[in-house]
């Protein structure tokens, strides 16, 4: 399970509204990719079992593979770096690494947190660039890319050198969690909405309202000014009012 170093996080950065980012790309329901198949160039390594945010910028930052009997045992992360087109038909996730590339990166206990040192021994092995040093979402760029940029000048380097806090978290684990408006509890967490350019969840699916009368409003990350572990729940400057005329989630499952 992944940990977070403190109970309360600081808001993530902000994110557009709507079912589509300003750059017209669409937005993914992470609930929908669940139990999608992995498929690497060479063959099948699983299946989707969970994602890791980063609570700083909601980005995800890895997909939790589970490899089956391929490598009991063993919890497999995945980063968008490599991902490649989604089969919503046959629910395949294509991802552009082999079998043997997969299988030979460092390796990651699964009751413990994701730690810097593991990060930098796995970006180094992949030859990505690090997301946490630079200004963009992803270090160096504003999405994931598939082959190593040049260098920025040192001069070019963010503060985020150096930051060694990992806040990474389970979408799994946070599903469900209280939405607290600026008035009082309305509504739990069904859901999120990731742009599938930047892989930055840009919505929250809330889900409102009590048997019959209860339904699903998508409310901008850029909202949510803290986030409660202790207390399983994310505040938002929002109010009910606002909360409940928020767009209607009418997202078709993928």
């Amino acid at each position: 399970m992944i940990r977070h170093n403190t109970e309360n996080s600081p808001a993530p950065r902000a994110a557009t509204h709507g079912n589509q980012t300003k750059d017209n790309n669409m937005l993914l329901s992470i609930a929908s990719l669940y139990g999608h198949k992995l498929g690497a160039s060479d063959g099948n390594i699983g299946h989707l079992k969970d994602f890791y945010f980063d609570d700083q910028t909601w980005a995800i930052r890895y997909l939790v593979a589970d490899t089956g009997h391929w490598l009991p045992g063993r919890q497999v992360l995945l980063s968008p770096h490599t991902l490649g087109r989604c089969d919503d038909e046959e629910k395949i996730l294509h991802v552009g690494l082999t079998r043997k590339k997969i299988e030979h990166s460092p390796s990651i206990e699964t009751h413990k947190p994701v730690s810097r040192q593991y990060e930098e021994e796995y970006y180094q092995y992949y030859g990505w660039p690090s997301y946490w040093q630079g200004d963009g979402l992803w270090g160096v760029s504003a999405f994931p890319v598939r082959e190593m940029p040049p260098k920025p000048h040192p001069s070019d380097r963010s503060s985020k050198k150096g930051h060694a806090a990992v806040h990474l978290r389970s979408t799994l684990e946070v599903s469900g969690y209280h939405i607290h408006a600026s008035d009082g509890e309305f509504g739990h967490v069904e859901d999120f909405l990731v742009d599938a350019h930047s892989w930055a969840i840009r919505e929250l699916v809330v889900r409102t309202g009590f048997m019959l009368t209860r339904h699903e409003v998508q409310v901008p990350t850029s909202t949510v000014n803290r986030i409660s572990y202790e207390e399983s729940t994310m505040f938002t400057s929002l109010s009910k009012k606002a909360i409940e005329h928020s767009p209607e989630h009418h997202l078709a499952s993928h």
